[in-house]
Order: structure tokens, then C-alpha cells, then sequence
């Protein structure tokens, strides 16, 4: 039996709303659902009318709304014990968390979700969407890991009930994480990841199943083709594949008008117009949450060295990188202000380290990645440790990508990892920061000390057989230090954000020198 047969009362409008939705109407929904609620006594169609009105709130993008709206679903389902309508309100709580910008609640939030929907022992259509809802939650985190699982498992029930595989294609899932790497300078795995969502329309075009997609998820298969067009790669222009037909799908969306404009602006630098494009740039209004604040500055860097200004582009591009970083910061800052203390149940707390573990390690290198970085920096500054910071940038990466591959330069990267770590002393710290950038942290060490270990990576990535692993493609690496000093009065982010600056700064004059000699 499942949940809407519990439902006595308005079951065809209840029925009626979860179908304007699928179809980005969320606005009619909306006004459905409110007469549902103004005019039912049954406790079980009132509580689903209430979930289905905040899913709908939040497709539209009423922010203001979002509070009031969770607190009313709460009350209603509090007392109810089907499964799903807790799983699902959750789900959808933690969506409003997060682009209210509360993550410690939205984390929370998730994992009640999570567990709430794994108990429901009798899956039906609306736990599909359950598991749907939760995977957008937790995508918009950045746990994309967590949010591929989830959203196989929307996949998986759905196709039990007969929903067909398209419905939960989730094209914005992996839409996210592919910008989230280019963000991070890794635009070799943003492409590959934009490629394979291309791949997945094609297969649903040549298989007759473009129907069954939602328009919110034609939207964001647009703005996959716009973007790898932006980064350069030849995109299908004509028929049902077109980034701009695409583009115009969404309805009422406000996630879809956010793409559509974002859209726009990668196609104008594919058509060789990026003056427009940072035209556009300058006036368009979107959401950070949808792509993350970084995407405007990273497009802004993509369109400018099309133009040929790089020093632009540069700037840029560093910005994009800074607001990414932020947005891991904050992250951090949730567990570090004590989440687990939040969660007093002890499978949730094991849940939601679960979750840390994943921001917290690059899944390519093993190393540990900015998130764990800055919290192991903050634990040493903010005992007044002296620490010296040193930024690590592979010389001739991009020609072992352009040469050899993304699977080649995905062994360097690993092998870099393996070398640096070797020759490192005891009690020393490395990370991969981002892209081809490792930062090794030297505690209680002077500049003296400092110069012999760059010496010695320098040497033992220089002396390392790359001829075997990529011919002709020697690899090397740049690195700049500078020293963070925790008796300074600033606060630690303060003096972390100056010390990398001032590395990064120290590694580019180190790569001038270089390349005049």
C-alpha cells in the first residue's frame, strides 16, 4: 500500500499538484495546495499538501517564505508515522536550510531524511521523490558522492513502480559537481563530467524517452552543452540537442531562469562574442546556490581571455577560486562549531562524520584536501604555533592533459602526491589544495629550513621517470613559501588568508624567474 492510499480526503488534488510540479508549475501548484489546506479535516492530506507546498515554494525560490512554511509541514507531519512524509519533509527542510544558508541545519536535516526514507519498507511513487529530493539536498552541499547514491536509490524505486529511468536522470546533480571541479581548476574533469551528461540526452534521444524528462532537467542538460561550449568543446547546435531550445525549457523555475541566464553568457563566448558575454555578466541577477557563488567569476575569467585580456581573466579566475574556497569554509565551520553536538543520537552522529569524511579527503590523491588543510592550520595557529606555508604549482600539466589525456594527468597527479610525501620530514603536512596545486605546511620551521625542502621536491619531482609515464612531457614544480605566525592579534582566517596569498604571489614570481632564465 502506499502513502497517498492512507489519504481519504482530495486525494485526485493532491494527486493534480504533484503533477504540476513535475512539469515546473510550481505556481499553480501552489495555489492547488492552498485550497486543499484551507478546506481538509483529514490530518494525513493536510500534512502531504503541506510537504508538497514547501517543495513548491522552494522550486519558485520564496525564500522569505521557506521558515514559516517548514514549521507548518513539521507540525502537521510531527504526529503522523508514516516514513516517507518524514523522510520527504526533511529532505525538503534541508533544501530550504541550505539556501537560507543555515548548513547546520540543513546537515541535520539530512541526515533525518536519509534515515527516515531507508525505513520506509513499502517504497512507492512519492518515496522515488523522496530519495529525488534528498539527492538535490545533498548536491547543493557538495556531497555529490552521497547524492549520486540517493539518487540511484530514486532510480531504483522508481523504476519499480513503473516511472521511467529519464524522470530521475538528475542532469543537475552531475551539473553541479562538473562546475564545482572547474571551480577548483579542474576543467579536464569538469569536461568529462559535462560529456558524460551530453552522452546520457543523447541515449534518451535515440531511445524515444525525451518525453519522460522534466523540463527542469532539459534546462540543466542546456546548460551542460552551453558550458563545455564556453570551455571550448564542439556542441550539436540544431534538433532536440540544442543548447538554446534547451535552455528555454524550465517553466517557473527559478533554479531554470537562473541557467537560462548563466547559459546565455556561455554561449556568447562560444560564438566568439565574450565582450557580451561580460556584458551580461554584469547584470544578471542570480542565486549563489544554484551553481555556487563561483560560477559568475569563473565565467567572467573564461570570457575575459577570450578576449585576450589575461590579466583579467587572472584575476578572475583567482576570485572564482577564493569563493569556492569560501564556500568550503563554511562547510568546515559547521563541523568545527560542533555539529555532532547537535545531533544527540549516536548513528546520526556516525552519519554525519560520515559525511565529513567525505569533504575532508581528495578522492584522486588520498591526500588531505582544503577543508582538512585549513582546519589542521587553524588547530596550529590557534596555539600560537609559528608555521610556514608553502604553495606547490606542477610546471607542464597542461601539456601532459593536452598531450596524453585526463587518465595520464590523473597519474601525475598521483605520482606528484607519492614523491612529495616521500621526501617530507617527520610531523610535516601536505594537502592537495586544488587542480595541480599541493600545499605542504612545515611547523616550527625558518625560511633556511623551508629552502631545503623546496629544494628537495623540486628535485625528486625533476629526477622522477616521467619519460615512461608521459613522454615528452617533463613534469616539474614552482613553489612559493611564506610564514604564518600565531601570536599575530588578526584573527586566524585573517592570517591564513594573508599567508596564502603571499605564497601564491611567491610561486608566480618563482615561475617568471623560470621561465626569463
Amino acid at each position: 500500500m502506499g502513502w497517498l492510499d492512507q489519504v481519504e480526503d482530495q486525494v485526485d488534488a493532491l494527486r493534480r499538484a504533484r503533477s504540476l510540479q513535475e512539469a515546473s508549475r510550481s505556481a499553480e501548484a501552489c495555489a492547488l495546495l492552498d485550497r486543499v489546506i484551507r478546506t481538509t479535516d483529514d490530518p494525513y492530506a493536510r500534512a502531504d499538501a503541506l510537504v508538497q507546498r514547501l517543495s513548491a515554494l522552494i522550486n519558485l525560490g520564496r525564500t522569505a517564505e521557506f521558515t514559516r512554511a517548514v514549521e507548518d509541514a513539521s507540525a502537521a507531519v510531527r504526529d503522523l508515522t508514516e516514513p516517507y512524509l518524514h523522510g520527504h519533509l526533511n529532505a525538503l527542510a534541508a533544501l530550504a536550510a541550505h539556501h537560507q544558508g543555515a548548513l547546520d541545519r540543513c546537515v541535520m536535516h539530512l541526515v533525518r531524511a536519509a534515515r527516515a526514507l531507508s525505513a520506509d519498507d513499502t517504497p512507492d511513487r512519492d518515496t522515488a521523490w523522496g530519495w529525488h529530493d534528498l539527492a538535490m539536498a545533498y548536491s547543493y552541499l557538495s556531497f555529490h558522492g552521497h547524492a549520486l547514491g540517493a539518487i540511484e536509490r530514486a532510480r531504483e524505486v522508481g523504476l519499480s513502480v513503473g516511472i521511467p529511468e529519464e524522470t530521475f536522470a538528475a542532469p543537475g546533480i552531475r551539473l553541479r559537481n562538473a562546475v564545482a571541479l572547474d571551480h577548483n581548476g579542474d576543467s579536464d574533469g569538469c569536461l568529462r563530467v559535462l560529456r558524460d551528461v551530453a552522452g546520457d540526452l543523447a541515449r534518451f534521444l535515440r531511445g524515444g524517452g525525451a518525453g519522460n524528462l522534466r523540463p527542469s532537467s532539459l534546462a540543466a542538460y542546456g546548460y551542460a552543452a552551453a558550458r563545455r561550449a564556453a570551455l571550448g568543446d564542439r556542441v550539436e547546435s540544431a534538433g532536440d540537442a540544442d543548447p538554446n531550445r534547451l535552455l528555454g525549457h524550465g517553466g517557473d523555475s527559478a533554479r531554470a531562469r537562473d541557467l537560462r541566464q548563466l547559459g546565455q553568457v556561455c554561449l556568447a563566448v562560444a560564438a566568439g562574442r565574450p565582450i557580451e558575454a561580460v556584458t551580461r555578466l554584469d547584470s544578471l541577477r542570480v542565486s549563489d546556490e544554484t551553481l555556487g557563488a563561483a560560477e559568475a567569476p569563473r565565467l567572467r575569467s573564461v570570457a575575459l581571455a577570450r578576449a585576450g585580456d589575461h590579466a583579467g581573466a587572472h584575476r578572475a579566475d583567482r576570485h572564482a577560486f577564493r569563493l569556492a574556497a569560501r564556500r568550503s569554509d563554511r562547510l568546515r565551520d559547521v563541523y568545527i562549531d560542533g555539529i555532532a553536538a547537535r545531533i544527540d543520537h549516536e548513528e546520526m552522529r556516525r552519519e554525519a562524520a560520515r559525511y565529513e569524511g567525505e569533504a575532508l579527503t581528495d578522492p584522486l590523491t588520498g591526500l588531505p584536501n582544503r577543508r582538512r588543510l585549513e582546519r589542521y592550520l587553524g588547530a596550529v595557529v590557534s596555539r600560537g604555533e609559528r608555521v610556514v606555508i608553502g604553495v606547490c604549482d606542477l610546471d607542464g600539466f597542461k601539456a601532459v592533459n593536452t598531450r596524453h589525456g585526463h587518465h595520464s594527468g590523473d597519474l601525475v597527479l598521483q605520482r606528484v602526491a607519492g614523491v612529495i610525501n616521500r621526501v617530507m620530514r617527520r610531523g610535516d603536512f601536505v594537502a592537495r589544495y586544488g587542480g595541480d596545486e599541493f600545499v605542504v605546511v612545515l611547523p616550527d620551521t625558518g625560511t633556511p629550513e623551508a629552502v631545503e625542502v623546496a629544494r628537495r621536491i623540486e628535485a625528486a619531482v625533476r629526477t622522477e621517470d616521467w619519460e615512461s609515464l608521459v613522454p615528452g612531457t617533463p613534469v616539474g614544480v614552482t613553489i612559493g613559501f611564506a610564514e604564518v605566525d600565531g601570536s599575530t592579534t588578526v584573527s586566524v582566517r585573517e592570517a591564513l588568508g594573508a599567508a596564502f596569498e603571499l605564497a601564491d604571489r611567491e610561486m608566480l614570481r618563482a615561475k617568471a624567474r623560470l621561465r626569463a632564465s
